[in-house]
């Protein structure tokens, strides 16, 4: 996804050509995208204005990539992305987070966490910080940790509510939209491309908490599972149920033919 201050990878030797480049203190931004899934234009864009923020002379060092994942597989399987738009910092070789979905004020603040600007860098690490109890902590994350932990079904269900808000349709598959790992999911992602549908997906097969534990979120056994609106709309035979009483069903979440095209 080309834009002026992110640099496109189109190879895995360019990949590793330009990651064994940077010092060993830059914060390298990476962007895995889609090209025809909306979600990602938009967090491209939130990106592309961050990296010329960070191109202004004092600011800490930062490298900004984007990767179509569906073209360099094996850099996408290397973090395990599963759905796009997905970024993950990384610094010296080490992945110090990742962010999915398109929420752009989560991305701001994982990078200027991981890159303070304005000599913020001394002041994060030492700042007193005062939780709801009044007590005090050395620095911001002594106070996360007095908070009630959560169990891991608790966990998985606040992954699972955010990855069905992670677009206004979300499609929740086997395989990807490129190569579908079954005739339903094939047929599914044909009918929303077919409508322009802008929409984000998830490769149920690469994560099987999210493979199960979306079934018993869901009350709906079998994938692919169709979200529009962080609501379940169902699988293959509803949406084709759906589209038969409203044709203009999908209507309010496609895009324009011309636009597609040049997004493509």
């Amino acid at each position: 996804m080309a834009t002026p201050n992110i640099k496109e990878i189109t190879t895995q030797d360019e990949w590793h050509a330009h990651v064994a480049s940077l010092p060993k203190t830059t914060l390298l931004v990476i962007f895995f995208y889609a090209p025809w899934a909306a979600p990602c234009t938009q967090m491209g864009s939130v990106l592309n204005a961050l990296a010329e923020e960070y191109a202004k002379e004092g600011s800490p060092a930062t490298s900004w990539v984007s990767l179509n994942a569906e073209e360099i597989v094996d850099v996408s399987e290397t973090y395990d992305v599963v759905a796009v738009p997905y970024v993950v910092l990384q610094r010296n070789d080490q992945v110090l987070e990742t962010v999915s979905g398109s929420n752009p004020a989560v991305v701001r603040k994982a990078v200027e966490k991981h890159a303070p600007r304005d000599g913020s860098a001394a002041a994060a690490t030492t700042a007193t910080t005062t939780n709801g109890n009044g007590q005090e902590h050395a620095n911001g994350t002594a106070a996360v940790a007095d908070e009630e932990k959560l169990t891991p079904e608790e966990e998985l269900n606040k992954k699972l509510r955010g990855l069905v808000n992670a677009a206004d349709v979300m499609l929740f598959m086997k395989g990807t939209p490129g190569e579908p790992q079954c005739g339903f999911s094939r047929q599914m992602v044909g009918i929303l491309r077919e409508r322009s549908v802008k929409y984000g997906f998830f490769n149920i097969l690469a994560d099987d908490d999210v493979r199960q534990g979306l079934k018993v979120f869901a009350d709906w056994p079998t994938y692919p599972q169709l979200w529009v609106a962080g609501e379940l709309v169902g699988g293959l035979d509803i949406v084709k149920e759906e589209l038969e009483n409203d044709p203009d069903f999908f209507k309010k979440y496609s895009v324009p033919k011309a636009q597609t095209a040049g997004a493509a």
